[in-house]
């Protein structure tokens, strides 16, 4: 049953989480840290930015330049994006463990540790071949576009769905930080929907997993509002989607205060217990893809000294 599940890159896994860069999918990346520190298992770590087309002014131009000819361009859109380069990564990892990468520095403090200023790409490096497994975390991790299938090379696709209006408040609250007027911002939201529409919302049900965290509370303005939910003021919808066979539901409806089945193959939970919830669900689904893994290169201990965790992660769990 698990092969039937996760067919590709039994020696090299690849785990893949996909959706907007929010709360949902650092709380998943979080999880997946305490599963890898605990099993001590090796992650490599790879942003999705990192693919990203244009710089951040040269992006802006680009924008610009679109809106003029009529046509839409942001990052949830290929034309933003270099898939090409992503899928070679995702290829060349699955076939041998290797690959080559590089960050899009957000902040001017990450920035100022390599020597650049934010918005701008970190020279191409190659991965650490002495890993068990490929992390991706971005917004194309299962998407198709032509010739293009990423959605085919993870073994463990994980979607971050948000909300909606949350999902234009987090990037409200984001973009603010990073310069951008109350004007631009609006106007990147509206034209970001019609390519979040036709590229985001289909990779969500190419997954194994979602986790969609909901608002318990008046999301209704995204651009007026006092603050962002809390965890507390949210419920986290789980929807099991290929991997229902492998779970213990029954086990997970005890072990999880407040979980309830709104349908068959459907956990809803309070947002406070999304960290714990979300490692008792990954759990045995990383220990089932590194076992196999282990058995294939005929791995039987693991050194003390070796390290553990997710490496590259530049602080982005904080």
């Amino acid at each position: 049953m698990f092969e039937e599940v996760f067919p590709l890159s039994a020696e090299f896994p690849i785990v893949a989480i996909t959706g907007a860069s929010d709360h949902s999918s650092t709380s998943i990346t979080q999880a997946l840290q305490r599963i890898f520190y605990r099993e001590r298992i090796k992650a490599v770590y790879i942003p999705g930015s990192g693919f990203h087309r244009f710089e951040r002014a040269a992006m802006r131009e680009a924008v610009k330049a679109a809106h003029a000819e009529g046509r839409s361009l942001s990052h949830f859109g290929p034309e933003g994006n270099h898939l090409d380069k992503l899928e070679s990564m995702f290829f060349e990892y699955a076939a041998t463990g290797g690959g080559k990468f590089r960050y899009y520095l957000h902040s001017e403090e990450v920035a100022r540790r390599f020597g650049q200023t934010a918005g701008t790409f970190t020279p191409w490096e190659d991965l650490d071949l002495d890993s068990d497994l490929l992390l991706y975390r971005g917004l194309n991790g299962a998407m198709i576009d032509g010739d293009i299938d990423l959605s085919q090379y993870p073994d463990l696709l994980v979607g971050a769905a948000p909300s909606v209006n949350l999902e234009w408040m987090r990037r409200r609250e984001r973009d603010l930080r990073r310069g951008y007027s109350e004007a631009e911002i609006k106007e990147m939201t509206l034209e970001r929907m019609a390519d979040y529409a036709k590229h985001m919302t289909p990779q969500f049900t190419r997954t194994h997993i979602n986790f969609q965290l909901i608002p318990a509370v008046d999301t209704s303005n995204p651009f007026d509002f006092d603050s962002l939910p809390t965890e507390d003021e949210c419920m986290l919808v789980i929807h099991f989607q290929k991997v229902i066979d492998q779970m213990n539901i029954v086990d997970l409806l005890h072990r999880i205060p407040g979980a309830v089945m709104s349908r068959r193959d459907t956990m809803v939970i309070p947002g406070s217990q999304m960290l714990s919830a979300v490692e008792m669900i990954l759990m045995p689904l990383i220990e089932n893809l590194i076992r196999r893994s282990r058995e294939i290169r005929g791995i039987t201990e693991v050194a003390e000294d070796r390290g553990a965790g997710i490496l590259g992660m530049l602080g982005q769990l904080k």
